[in-house]
């Protein structure tokens, strides 16, 4: 493990780190939706409690979305997620009842599967703002939807508007909604008037976007942390970089959501690269330890109390802020997960949905139940209102039950 000389920043974040993702706009978030990728406070948790880890047997519904890996997001009632029609040659936005399963409407455009070493297909996550909801496919299609009714209400094309390239996987970052503007990552960073889609700033080119930037605040100013062919960090008011530090992976593949805490950067990346504990300082960033023990492939990580729970390859682990690994469970795959305040909640490699005690002294299983036959589980789980939505790449997306008897 490779490690810096600042053993005072390391205490610190030690002692301040069960806030999980500090200082953004989102932090309190909509507690009774799941309105964007990584949830209400931007960091991939749920506040709630009242569920239990041993779900009933037959799920609620299920539905078939088309190909590929995008998660859910929901409110009033709505579920949206989107899904590649390989017959067809579209990408479709759906909207079903989020009780039922029911179609409420679809949205379809055309559109290439993409499948290189993969089933292909979708790669983003809807994002909800209100009465309008905001999609963004692999290849710069953007559309702002209405909610209720999936009308267009305005649609760009960042490939043909911004010369922006899709690397070899095409964009994956979810559109990011924030207070007062939208963040769209297209190797070139966009904030955009979030009513009319008017272009507000446009960063500098940092590279294969496969990950959605981090919104938080340093020194009073708002930032992101953008983790593309580098980790950088950018202000928000117009685009410029602040800070920029190499991390290279082969593909030039870095997918995870930077981890915030408080004025630090925690990053990880698969490729056997692995991950960092960046401290952001005036000359930059400063890596308080490098190490392989977290190496994310797809999915990122979840910080809970201190401790960063996440997929090192097809490995589930919990790693301290210091670096050091508290436990690894071999057999997993590659999986996805959430977490909530006292438990971690993952698809694993073999198609179960499995939940476990967010604990360091051990890995210690409370249940396991087999949700798929086949496919590929790259797709975080979602919990809402005791419910766990999870899907795999072949399109299918079951809704399970693990509300608490009453």
């Amino acid at each position: 493990m490779k490690r810096s000389t600042l053993p005072s920043l390391l205490f610190l974040f030690a002692a301040t780190s069960s806030v999980a993702f500090a200082r953004t706009d989102n932090e309190e978030g909509d507690r009774g939706s799941w309105p964007q990728w990584r949830g209400p406070a931007l960091n991939g948790l749920t506040s709630e409690t009242d569920w239990t880890p041993e779900g009933k047997a037959e799920n609620i519904w299920n539905a078939e979305v088309g190909l590929g890996y995008s998660s859910v997001a929901i409110g009033s009632g709505r579920l949206y997620t989107m899904g590649y029609d390989k017959e067809a040659g579209l990408d479709l936005v759906w909207c079903l009842d989020a009780t039922t399963g029911e179609e409420i409407w679809t949205h379809a455009y055309p559109s290439k599967i993409w499948n290189e070493y993969h089933t292909g297909g979708t790669l983003t996550t809807p994002s909800i703002d209100g009465d309008v909801v905001y999609t963004l496919n692999r290849e710069g299609n953007f559309f702002c939807l209405d909610a209720a009714t999936g009308e267009v209400k305005w649609e760009k094309n960042f490939a043909e508007e911004l010369d922006a390239k899709p690397a070899q996987w095409g964009f994956s970052g979810s559109p990011l909604v924030l207070p007062n503007e939208l963040i769209v990552n297209v190797g070139k960073v966009v904030s955009l008037d979030k009513a009319t889609g008017d272009i507000k700033w446009v960063s500098k080119d940092f590279g294969a976007s496969y990950s959605t930037p981090a919104p938080f605040e340093w020194k009073g100013t708002p930032v992101l942390a953008v983790f593309n062919g580098s980790i950088a960090v950018i202000e928000r008011e117009k685009g410029e970089t602040l800070v920029e530090h190499e991390w290279k992976t082969d593909y030039d593949i870095n997918a995870a959501t930077p981890i915030i805490i408080d004025d630090a950067i925690f990053i990880s990346s698969g490729y056997n690269h692995g991950a960092a504990l960046l401290a952001l300082t005036d000359d930059g960033l400063e890596p308080v330890w490098e190490s392989r023990a977290m190496r994310n492939h797809m999915s990122g990580n979840v910080l809970i109390d201190g401790h960063i729970y996440g997929f090192d390859e097809e490995v589930l682990k919990c790693v301290g802020l210091d670096g050091e690994v508290k436990w690894s469970a071999r057999g997993s795959g590659q999986g996805a997960l959430m977490g909530s305040p006292d438990r971690i909640i993952f698809m694993n490699g073999d198609g179960e949905l499995v939940i476990a005690a967010a604990t360091p002294d051990a890995y210690t299983e409370l249940s396991k139940s087999k949700v798929f036959e086949s496919g590929v589980f790259w797709t975080k789980p979602v919990l809402l209102d005791g419910v766990i939505y999870c899907r795999n790449s072949e399109g299918k997306l079951v809704a399970r039950d693990h509300r608490a008897a009453k």
